[in-house]
């Protein structure tokens, strides 16, 4: 076993992966820090975080304060070497920073500078980026703001949404603890400061943000700003007051009659919505207060009433 104690701060899927990287390697993890235990689904049933889920499988003590700093003394006491974060979801004060000697880092979903914050992936999609990757970093009492040690280039496809290039981003984060962890602990990798003439923030995605308008979104931004949002938290139109879910959608670019937002019918499989620059055929949507479904369904249902429709 590697013998530097190391203390893992994380929540989500994508930061269970990264600790059974770390328990696969046979690392010293002496300990894990994960966001509290919430309900979950119509029956609000309280269920462990994933982080929390293989702490418990793996007999790694698992810590879960609502307040970061309230645990300070808690975690002093498991005497860490190396803290290592990833999607922890808190922002985590300098006073608990401080407290490993081989310091702290970060495994972060974007190329720093570009998108830092809590949501870079969904931003990158959603700005229509052709490359993202995932960047090792130093934690610093600034947001996403330290030395980057390592950072791996990973292309986005044209049609790929939130969740697939989510995906693949855990594998790169797995590979990149595999190759360099090793080497930060031998003292061999060399931070490099980021340029900050060319931060670019990418928040976490408020209410207001999952809203497609297509009004003012041509048919690239209408799309790329839906892919982005599958499969959490979704994007949906107002029609009439209500909303529409889109789940799954294609594009079809070039010229057509109608106006901007506007049902124009269903075909091959998809409800097809006017916009500039083309049409958005979506094929799997949620009407407010209904079931998802694909849009065959979704015509036979209230769907066929909807044509002629417009969408805010």
């Amino acid at each position: 076993m590697n013998e530097p104690r190391i203390l893992f701060f994380g929540t989500p899927e994508f930061a269970r992966r990264i600790l059974q990287t770390l328990v696969e390697e046979k690392y010293n993890v002496v300990g894990a820090v994960s966001q509290p235990d919430r309900p979950v689904g119509r029956k609000h049933k309280i269920e462990p975080t994933p982080v929390h889920a293989l702490c418990m499988e793996h007999n790694i003590p698992c810590i879960q304060p609502e307040k970061l700093k309230d645990a300070k003394d808690e975690l002093a006491a498991l005497q860490p070497d190396l803290i290592l974060t990833c999607a922890y979801g808190q922002f985590v004060p300098k006073s608990i920073l401080s407290l490993p000697a081989l310091g702290c880092l970060n495994v972060h979903p974007s190329l720093l500078p570009k998108y830092r914050g809590g949501a870079p992936i969904q931003h990158a999609v959603m700005n229509g980026d052709t490359e993202t990757g995932v960047s090792l970093m130093e934690m610093i009492p600034a947001m996403d703001a330290g030395r980057v040690f390592a950072c791996d280039h990973v292309s986005i496809g044209p049609d790929e949404t939130f969740y697939e290039l989510n995906q693949r981003l855990m594998d790169v984060s797995c590979d990149m603890i595999r190759k360099y962890l090793p080497l930060y602990l031998k003292g061999e990798l060399k931070g490099v400061e980021q340029d900050e003439s060319k931060v670019v923030l990418a928040l976490n995605i408020t209410k207001e943000e999952e809203e497609v308008v297509f009004q003012k979104e041509n048919l690239d931004q209408v799309y790329n700003h839906i892919r982005g949002l599958i499969d959490w938290p979704i994007a949906y139109g107002n029609l009439e007051g209500k909303r529409i879910k889109f789940y799954a959608v294609k594009k079809q670019a070039g010229e057509t009659k109608g106006q901007r937002g506007e049902i124009l019918g269903f075909s091959n499989h998809a409800m097809e919505v006017a916009c500039e620059g083309g049409i958005l055929a979506v094929t799997e949507l949620q009407m407010e207060g209904k079931k998802r479904m694909n849009a065959d369904a979704f015509y036979n249902g209230s769907g066929r009433e909807l044509i002629g429709k417009v969408f805010a």
